[in-house]
Formats: C-alpha cells, sequence, structure tokens
C-alpha cells in the first residue's frame, strides 16, 4: 500500500501508542487527523507534528454526538485506538468505565461505514482469550487465535468489549465489505507509556528509588512484553495486507516472569532494595502469552526488540523525562487510574 498522500484517522492518536502509530503514518507521507479526548492520551505527544501541520487535531469524546462523524468525515483509513482502558490496576477497579468501549466502538465503527471508509483496523487486546487457558504459570503455552470461539470468555467487561468489537467489524465486512483487521496487542510497552503499566510502573519505583519494592502479585506471572515499535509496524501492515476482519497477534514469545521483569528493571538502573511481593493486588492472568505465528505468516511481521534491550530503551527515556518529587507524589494514585 502507498501510505503518500492517504487520509488516515488516528482515534486516541494522542496516546501512547496512538502517537508512536501517527509519527510511524507521518514518515510514510500520510494525511493525519487525530481525534482525541485527551482523558489518558497527553497533547504533547503529537503537538510537534501538530505545530508542523502535519497533524490534524480534533479534540472530543467518540461517545459524544456528531464527533464521530467529524472525525471520520473524508477520512480513507481509520486506525481506531481510542478506549477507555488503564494497566490491570484499572481494568479490575473501573468496570462501568471500560464497558462504554462498547458504545464508543459501535458509534464509530457505523460512522465509518456511512463515511464510506474504506478500511478500519482496530486495536484489539490479548484480554479476549479465555481465562481458564491462563491460570498455570508452570505450562508453556502459547495462545493461538483459534482459541477465541463458543463458548467465549473474555477477561472483564474491557476483554467482552474489545471481543464484540472484533465480531461487529466482522459483520461490517461480511454484510457491507468494508474491509477491516483487528490486531492483539500483548502487553505494549515503551517510551511515552503511562506508569499504570507494569513495566512503566516498575521503571518509575525505581526511579523514586523505592525501598521495599513493590511488585504485584505472586511475581509469578508469565507476560510477552512488546516494544511500542514493534506493535506499531505490525498495525501498519496489518492495514496493509488483512481485509476481511481477521484478527492477528501482535506479541513477542518470550516468555518472561514478573519478578524477573523487576529483577531486570533493577539491574538496569542499578538500584538495589528488598522486593515486596503483593499477592493481594490486581495481577490478571498468570501465564498470558501470544503465538505469533499467523502474523508472520499473514503479514511477514515478527518482533525486532528484545526485552531486554526495549527496557533499557524505556529506562532511559524515563529517567530523562520525568522528575523525581512529581513521579514520587503521584505514583500511589496513578497505579489505579488511567
Amino acid at each position: 500500500m502507498e501510505w503518500k498522500g492517504r487520509r488516515v484517522l488516528v482515534t486516541g492518536g494522542a496516546s501512547f501508542i496512538g502517537s508512536s502509530l501517527v509519527d510511524a503514518l507521518i514518515e510514510r507521507g500520510a494525511r493525519v487527523r487525530v481525534v482525541d479526548n485527551l482523558s489518558s492520551g497527553k497533547l504533547e505527544n503529537i503537538q510537534e507534528q501538530v505545530a508542523a501541520g502535519r497533524v490534524e487535531f480534533q479534540k472530543g469524546d467518540l461517545l459524544e454526538q456528531g464527533v464521530a462523524e467529524r472525525a471520520v468525515a473524508g477520512m480513507e483509513i481509520v486506525f481506531h485506538l481510542a478506549a477507555d482502558h488503564g494497566g490491570r490496576g484499572y481494568i479490575d477497579t473501573h468496570q462501568s468505565a471500560c464497558a462504554t468501549n462498547l458504545a464508543l466502538d459501535g458509534i464509530l465503527f457505523r460512522a465509518c461505514s456511512r463515511a464510506g471508509v474504506e478500511r478500519v483496523v482496530y486495536a484489539s487486546s490479548g484480554c479476549v482469550y479465555p481465562n481458564s487457558l491462563q491460570q498455570d504459570p508452570r505450562k508453556v503455552v502459547y495462545l493461538t487465535e483459534d482459541m477465541v470461539g463458543p463458548p467465549y470468555e473474555a477477561d472483564n467487561l474491557y476483554g467482552w468489549a474489545k471481543l464484540m468489537g472484533e465480531m461487529t467489524l466482522r459483520a461490517y465486512y461480511e454484510e457491507k465489505r468494508m474491509k477491516t483487521a483487528c490486531c492483539r496487542y500483548f502487553t505494549a510497552y515503551g517510551e511515552r507509556e503511562l506508569e499504570n503499566h507494569a513495566v512503566m510502573a516498575m521503571i518509575a519505583r525505581a526511579f523514586v528509588r523505592q525501598d521495599p519494592y513493590v511488585v504485584w502479585g505472586t511475581g509469578e506471572q508469565v507476560r510477552n512484553w512488546t516494544h511500542v515499535s514493534d506493535i506499531v509496524h505490525g498495525t501498519i501492515l496489518a492495514a496493509e495486507k488483512i481485509d476481511d476482519g481477521s484478527a492477528v497477534n501482535l506479541g513477542t514469545m518470550e516468555r518472561t516472569r514478573v519478578i524477573d521483569a523487576a529483577r531486570l528493571v533493577l539491574e538496569l538502573t542499578g538500584h538495589k532494595p528488598r522486593i515486596e511481593l503483593h499477592p493481594e493486588m490486581p495481577s490478571g492472568p498468570l501465564n498470558r502469552v501470544a503465538d505469533n505465528s499467523l502474523a508472520k505468516k499473514l503479514l511477514g511481521w515478527e518482533p525486532e526488540v528484545r526485552f531486554r534491550q526495549g527496557v533499557q530503551r524505556t529506562i532511559e527515556w524515563y529517567f530523562s523525562t520525568h522528575d523525581r518529587d512529581q513521579v514520587y507524589g503521584n505514583l500511589e494514585v496513578i497505579l489505579l487510574e488511567r
């Protein structure tokens, strides 16, 4: 696909992943519009692009009447990343807020169809996978796309909303021939991410020299953290190569325990505290790792950033852009909010 001159909308484009996607699309020559209510995104993430006239910014809540219609008007391709979402502490304790994504997605997809948008690419999640498959961290389990099916068993209302979004886009393709693709993100991290996600919380705790150093859960939870640059690359490839609403995992296959991630952060930051586990805190499924074979097959995609390398890059960014006193004063609140 030739991106030069393409009219592209990124919903949630001031967010962590969204702003990185915006930068990548600009590099490819796309004409980008962003709609974001800035509830968790930051205008500073795209301010340089807006000031230079490379991005048209619309501040608005897609749940409000007319916002979606104005946002999609004249667009050829829509990347839908906007959602009410935070880290595990947020989605476990803000179920009603995450449920609004059901309406938000439906409103946006309907507006795209009515406006004749050529293609919609949806930011889905590993939360669509059955929790029952993810409970034993001792097992080597890789989640494949075909494991999502009847009887469905998504992770909390956030996961159910993402699952319904995927099913809705398949219906739009089958019934209205609108080209669609769904990208199941697995535990993205990297520059611009907020402290309410695990890796960033670990880095923030090291930054303020927390001692004892708190780790949520037992530490045995297994994840496959995926650097934002790889997430963005896979998302753009999905726009180029998937038409029929198929869902594809975007995640590494590096199996990393939470406790080992914490130890890596401490090693790379030179902080040597006592680690204190908090199993009573929200920690999510115990064993969530993607199989990315389908992404390799359909997209020619595989992650390029190893976890250690990505964490080092993220630490360098975080330590150079944050104020220790400000982080220290806000950290415990941020962990449970957006």
